[in-house]
C-alpha cells in the first residue's frame, strides 16, 4: 500500500510540474507578443511603411516563384488527344487536289449547287462561304469550306433532309443528262468569222478604255456597239469582208454613207459635237467633257472625217460613240425614265440615231435587221448578245457602274 500511495504521488508531482512548464511558456509567449506589439508601435510612420511594402513585395515574389515553378514542372499542361472527328477531317485532303482542269470546272458547279441546298437549311452559314469563295483563289475554296460545315451535319436534326435533297438533285441530272452541245448557246457567234473579229478587236483595247475614260462610259458597251456594226458589215458584204477580217484579223472601216468601224453618220457626229457645249440641251454630259472633240483646224468637216476614217487609230470613232452612249442615257434619264440596267436599249438607239430617241415608258429592242446563216437578228440583240455572253470578260468586264455619272 505504501509503495502504491508513493507512486500516486510521484506521477502528481509530475503532472504539476508539467503544467508549470506549459504555463511559463504560455506566459512568455505573450509577454513577447506584448514585447513585438510594443516595438512596433515604437517605429515611426515611414518604418512602418517600409516593412509594410517590404513584406508585400516579398510575398508577391514567392508568388510569381511558386507560379513559374507550377508551370515549369508541367502541372498545367494540357495533354490532350485526337479530335472524334480527325478521320473526318484528314479525309478534306481530297477537296484541296484537284487541279484547274475542266473536271474540276464541272466540279465547281456541283460545289455551288450543293452550297445552294445548304443555303436551304442554313442560309448564314452558306452566305458566309460564299462571300468567303469571292475573296478566294483557290478553286476549291467551296468544297472545303461546305466539308468542314459538313461535320457538324453528321448528326445534325437536318442532316437526312440535306442528304437527301442533294442527292435528288444529283440524281435528276445524272437521269436527264444528254449529250452536251460544244458550239455557243448564241448562234450567230459560232460563225467562223467571230474568232477574227475578237482578235481585231483586243488590238484596239487601249484606245477602247482611254475613249471610255474620256466619255465616262463603261468600255463593255463601247465594244457591244462595235460588235454590233461589225457583224452587220460582214454579213451584208461577206466574201469581201472575209478577206479581210479572216487573215489579218483587222476591223472594217466605212468611209463612204457611215463612217468609221462603228458607222457614225456624219450629221450624228456634228449633233455630239453640239450637245457636248450646248448647256440648255437635254443631252449636255456636263463641263467634264465639254473639250473632248474640240477641232485643231478651221476645216471641221474635213478633220472629223479623217478623224473616223483613219484606218490605224479608231480612238475617235470610240469617242463619238461613248458620247452618244452616254448622251442618250442622260436624255431618257433627264425626262424620267432611266435606261441605265437596259443596255439592249442603249444599244438599239446608238443604231437608229437621236431621232429615233423619244423617251417613253415602254421602250423596244431592235434597230436593224442583220442576217447571220439564214437566221435574222437585229442590231441590238446582237450587242446585248456580246455585252452578257462573258465573251472577252477579261479584257472588257462587266463594271458595277456603266457610266461615270449614273
Amino acid at each position: 500500500m505504501e509503495e502504491t500511495n508513493s507512486s500516486v504521488e510521484t506521477c502528481q508531482g509530475a503532472s504539476l510540474q508539467s503544467s508549470d512548464n506549459a504555463s511559463q511558456k504560455a506566459s512568455k509567449k505573450v509577454r513577447k507578443k506584448r514585447s513585438l506589439w510594443k516595438s512596433w508601435k515604437r517605429l515611426k510612420g515611414r518604418t512602418k511603411f517600409y516593412l509594410i511594402v517590404l513584406h508585400l513585395f516579398a510575398l508577391v515574389g514567392a508568388g510569381i516563384l511558386g507560379a513559374w515553378a507550377f508551370y515549369e514542372l508541367g502541372f498545367t499542361n494540357n495533354k490532350g488527344g485526337a479530335d472524334q472527328n480527325n478521320r473526318y477531317l484528314s479525309e478534306n485532303q481530297k477537296y484541296t487536289s484537284r487541279s484547274d482542269s475542266v473536271d474540276s470546272q464541272e466540279q465547281i458547279l456541283t460545289d455551288y449547287r450543293s452550297l445552294s441546298v445548304f443555303r436551304h437549311f442554313y442560309p448564314k452559314n452558306a452566305d458566309l462561304i460564299f462571300n468567303a469563295a469571292q475573296f478566294s483563289d483557290r478553286p476549291t475554296a467551296i468544297s472545303e469550306m461546305l466539308y468542314a460545315a459538313n461535320m457538324y451535319m453528321q448528326d445534325d436534326e437536318h442532316a437526312a433532309a440535306y442528304q437527301k435533297m442533294n442527292a435528288d438533285i444529283n440524281n435528276i441530272l445524272k437521269s436527264n443528262k444528254m449529250k452536251s452541245f460544244e458550239g455557243n448557246v448564241i448562234p450567230w457567234m459560232n460563225d467562223s468569222a467571230w474568232p477574227a473579229l475578237k482578235a481585231a478587236i483586243l488590238k484596239d483595247t487601249a484606245v477602247i478604255y482611254e475613249a471610255a475614260r474620256l466619255t465616262g462610259v463603261e468600255p463593255r458597251l463601247i465594244v457591244g456597239c462595235l460588235v454590233g456594226e461589225q457583224v452587220r458589215l460582214f454579213n451584208s458584204k461577206r466574201e469581201m469582208y472575209k478577206r479581210y477580217l479572216g487573215p489579218m484579223k483587222v476591223l472594217s472601216v466605212q468611209s463612204q454613207f457611215s463612217l468609221g468601224v462603228n458607222g457614225i453618220k456624219d450629221f450624228t457626229a456634228m449633233q455630239v459635237e453640239r450637245n457636248l457645249t450646248d448647256t440648255a440641251s437635254i443631252f449636255y454630259m456636263g463641263k467634264p467633257y465639254e473639250h473632248i472633240l474640240d477641232f485643231q483646224t478651221a476645216d471641221h468637216q474635213s478633220e472629223r472625217f479623217n478623224r473616223l476614217t483613219n484606218y490605224r487609230n479608231h480612238l475617235y470613232s470610240y469617242i463619238y460613240t461613248g458620247c452618244i452612249l452616254h448622251q442618250t442615257m442622260l436624255q431618257w434619264k433627264r425626262s424620267g425614265y432611266d435606261i441605265v440596267n437596259r443596255p439592249d436599249i442603249l444599244f438599239t438607239l446608238f443604231n437608229l440615231g437621236f431621232a429615233a430617241s423619244k423617251p417613253g415608258p415602254d421602250p423596244k429592242c431592235g434597230g436593224s435587221h442583220i442576217t447571220v446563216h439564214d437566221q435574222i437578228y437585229t442590231f441590238g440583240v446582237i450587242c446585248n448578245d456580246f455585252y452578257y455572253s462573258g465573251e472577252l470578260a477579261e479584257q472588257f468586264p462587266l463594271k458595277a457602274k456603266r457610266f461615270a455619272d449614273e
